[in-house]
């Protein structure tokens, strides 16, 4: 049995849910497995729960992970075409002994003067071969795409022999196939186009397209229109099957560096892609306190690397970026571009690499990745040092002068601590003013910090989020000023279909609409404030009206009301109480307790 499953199982239990690939390591840091998954959690999971129903081979691999790790993906091709590359740079140990007895999946270029490209499970046709691939459903999907978007035959007519004989089938109607066999296309055509859709697999959009491109526009100038308008669909198709690729990128010499900050601690992806593909990604850590700045890391992280890219990809324009491109240049002899990645394919890789930094960096903080990110574009939104752990929430919620009510809600590392929220009965405020009632809550609020007496008021909040707009804000601020409590303070603004659209600052309005992460936080905490303050303003509104129920009993007066709603507090309660306790609670004699009972079973 591996003695490093509990933290094994302890690690997986924080894995993120995304698409993705996990390398498993054994003791000496060696990679003797690499798998894809869908679902990283579920499928790294299975290996270490406690009562696996695993083969004889696979229970072999697992009692030799030690440790594991892991490199999030957008889509499970892209997993597959990640993992296909590890293998071939680590051939790990098990990939060998956990393969199916018939071998790897191939794509395959077929002989002959018509070759074919079809997805295969070995080697036992004559043809070239690409691969090997691991999953038969990925590299079918690759097959047909390729196919699609070249307009390759697919059915099972064999050319030249079968060339105009019989009509086209479907697919030549719907524009799927180039037809060969009406015989309009030459056999020089379709092999370019065969060499074409290998270059395409081989090497990514990028060759495919300039090259296309070069050549759609020489039959323009020969005024050959419609091969030009053949090329030009093609350029089209492939430029929509690589849309979604970042795995297989356009991009050949590049790091992509991207930074995750949970305020206590900091992880630095950087995704290394070689030759248009993502061939490797390394993770560091630094704790509180440690650098973390971009500058620093690069020249530090460069210093010892064996190779330096021709490009670098960060998230943000540096001040120093013309002379950490030159030191650079002059540790590798080549030039070096450092560019802040804004739109397109490097923004989206960045962000591939920020998801990657956040998801390591929550196995250590105990948050998602998610909740990371969320929590830094806030920081950045609102102009923080640090990303904000401790948040408190406030809402005023009324039904008269004589109901007014306010809720308090904390959210911590991004997630809802109930433990802490807290109620709050106006007391001071005669007429309904939600800008004195605010006052009155954020006072009392920190008189008990002051004071010491309530573990709950005990901690500073990193911020103050206020459901109201500007109004509410520069209502606190001087409050807040004289007591000596130097905390953000920023309101939150519904839009009329009560959504989050702006956080409002004493000057005015940030918007938080593109912002994705922050928005979607900030939008569960103005829903959750609100929620739980109407729930304190009905249960006070529920608890009268039992009173008032209650006073109907002769002998039953508010005193006496309040102390049976004090003590059962729901109607549920009250009506399983006996006649007897319900005469002590009130301290009445048992008759009209009695009394009360029936009352009580009739009326509620």
């Amino acid at each position: 049995m591996n003695e490093r499953l509990p933290f094994l199982r302890d690690k997986t239990s924080k894995l993120t849910t995304s698409p993705g690939v996990y390398l498993m390591k054994n003791k000496s840091g060696s990679v003797i497995y690499v798998g894809k998954a869908k679902n990283l959690k579920n499928r790294v999971s299975s290996y270490f729960r406690e009562n696996p129903d695993h083969t004889p081979k696979v229970a072999k691999m697992v009692s030799n992970v030690y440790d594991y790790d892991f490199i999030v993906t957008d889509t499970e091709y892209e997993a597959l075409v990640l993992e296909c590359s590890l293998i071939k740079q680590y051939d790990p140990k098990y990939n060998i002994l956990l393969k199916d007895d018939k071998g790897y999946h191939y794509i395959r270029i077929s002989d002959g003067d018509y070759p074919r490209i079809t997805a295969e499970k070995n080697k036992s046709l004559s043809g070239t071969y690409l691969g090997p691939f691991v999953s038969s459903f990925t590299t079918k999907q690759a097959v047909d795409e390729v196919n699609k978007v070249f307009l390759l035959p697919s059915c099972k007519r064999r050319f030249p022999a079968e060339i105009g004989k019989g009509r086209p089938c479907l697919n030549y109607h719907i524009k799927a196939c180039m037809g060969v066999c009406t015989g309009k296309i030459s056999k020089a055509d379709y092999n370019e186009t065969i060499r074409e859709a290998v270059e395409y697999i081989k090497n990514g959009s990028a060759l495919s397209i300039e090259r296309l491109t070069a050549e759609m526009e020489r039959a323009a100038e020969n005024m050959e229109f419609e091969k030009a308008a053949f090329l030009r669909d093609r350029i089209a198709a492939i430029k929509k099957a690589g849309d979604s690729q970042k795995i297989i990128t356009d991009i050949k010499d590049t790091d992509v560096i991207a930074f995750a900050n949970s305020g206590t601690a900091m992880a630095v992806s950087v995704l290394i892609y070689r030759n248009g593909r993502l061939f490797d990604k390394k993770v560091f850590f630094f704790e509180n306190g440690e650098s973390g700045d971009i500058e620093e890391f690069i020249s530090q992280y460069y210093s010892d690397a064996e190779i330096i890219p021709k490009a670098v990809i960060i998230e943000e324009e540096i001040e120093n970026m013309e002379m950490l491109e030159r030191l650079l240049r002059e540790r590798s002899g080549h030039a070096v571009s450092i560019s802040a990645a804004k739109r397109g394919t490097p923004l989206k890789l960045a962000m591939l690499s920020k998801n990657n930094a956040s998801e390591h960096l929550s196995l250590r903080v105990g948050r998602t990745g998610k909740e990371i990110i969320a929590l830094e574009e806030l920081a950045k939104l609102l102009g923080l040092e640090n990303p904000p752990s401790y948040i408190e929430a406030y809402d005023i919620s009324n039904l008269s002068s004589t109901s007014m009510v306010a809720g308090m809600v904390v959210f911590e590392n991004g997630r809802p601590l109930k433990s802490a929220y807290k109620r709050f009965s106006i007391k001071d405020v005669a007429e309904q003013n939600d800008y004195a009632c605010m006052r009155e809550v954020l006072q009392r609020r920190f008189k008990h910090y002051f004071a010491k007496d309530d573990e709950g008021f005990s901690r500073l909040p990193d911020l103050i989020l206020l459901d109201g707009g500007k109004g509410h804000v520069g209502a606190v601020l001087p409050l807040l000023s004289d007591m000596g409590i130097d905390v953000p303070v920023f309101g939150m603004v519904k839009d009329n279909k009560h959504r989050t659209r702006a956080i409002a600052a004493s000057g005015g309005e940030i918007s938080v609409s593109d912002i994705k992460p922050a928005f979607f936080l900030l939008t569960r905490i103005q829903d959750e404030v609100h929620r739980f303050a109407i729930s304190y303003q009905r249960s006070k509104h529920e608890k009268k009206s039992y009173e008032l129920e209650l006073t109907k009993v002769k002998g039953i007066g508010i005193k006496k009301a309040q102390k049976l709603i004090l003590k059962y507090r729901t109607k549920s309660a009250l009506k399983e109480a006996t006649p007897e306790e319900l005469a002590e609670t009130a301290g009445v004699s048992i008759e009209i307790g009695r009394n009360l009972y029936d009352f009580i079973q009739s009326s509620f």
